[in-house]
C-alpha cells in the first residue's frame, strides 16, 4: 500500500472525534490497516520509536488503531474498560510531535474490547506499557492529544533533553 503523511501538532483534524467503522467498510479497512502498518514502520525506521498508530494520525477519522509489537493487531471500534485505579507516570511521545515528550498519568491496567479484521469480537487485558500505549492511541480516536493530558505546566521536554 503506501506510507501516509502524519498530521502534526496544531493540525485541527487531530482534535476531531472519529466515527465508528461499519461492517460494510471492511474491504476498505484492509487497505487502511496496510497504510497504517507501512506508515508506522517507516516512522520507526526514521525515529527509532513507534509501537502503534491511530487512523486519525494520518487524517482518517475512523475508530481504528494499528499496533505492531511482537505481532500486528488491528483494533476496530475499540472500547477501553475496567480502568485500574492505580496510575503510572510516563513520558509520553507521539508521532504527531516526534521531538516532544509529555509527562502524563495513565491507568496501570485496562481491558480493551474490539472487532478484528474478520469482524469478530476480541478483547485483551493490558498492563503497564501496553495499557499506557493503548490509552494514548485511544485518545487519538476522541481527538485528545497527550499535550492535553500533561500532568502540570512543567511536564514538557524535548527528546534531546529527556529527563
Amino acid at each position: 500500500m503506501s506510507i501516509r503523511g502524519i498530521l502534526l501538532l496544531g493540525n485541527p483534524k487531530l482534535y476531531e472525534v472519529s466515527v465508528p467503522v461499519e461492517k460494510h467498510e471492511l474491504d476498505n479497512i484492509a487497505g487502511l490497516v496496510q497504510d497504517l502498518r507501512d506508515t508506522l514502520l517507516d516512522f520507526r525506521s526514521r525515529y527509532g520509536a513507534g509501537r502503534a498508530i491511530a487512523a486519525p494520525q494520518i487524517g482518517v477519522m475512523k475508530r481504528l488503531i494499528y499496533m505492531h509489537i511482537d505481532r500486528p493487531v488491528a483494533f476496530i471500534n475499540p472500547v477501553l474498560e475496567e480502568m485500574s485505579e492505580a496510575m503510572i507516570e510516563v513520558w509520553d511521545d507521539c508521532m504527531c510531535f516526534p521531538d516532544l515528550l509529555v509527562r502524563v498519568l495513565r491507568h496501570q491496567s485496562c481491558r480493551i474490547r474490539f472487532k478484528d479484521q474478520d469482524w469478530i469480537d476480541q478483547e485483551m487485558r493490558l498492563e503497564d506499557d501496553l495499557s499506557e500505549l493503548l490509552q494514548h492511541e485511544y485518545d487519538h480516536l476522541d481527538g485528545i492529544l497527550a499535550v492535553s493530558r500533561a500532568a502540570d505546566g512543567k511536564s514538557f521536554a524535548l527528546r534531546s533533553q529527556r529527563p
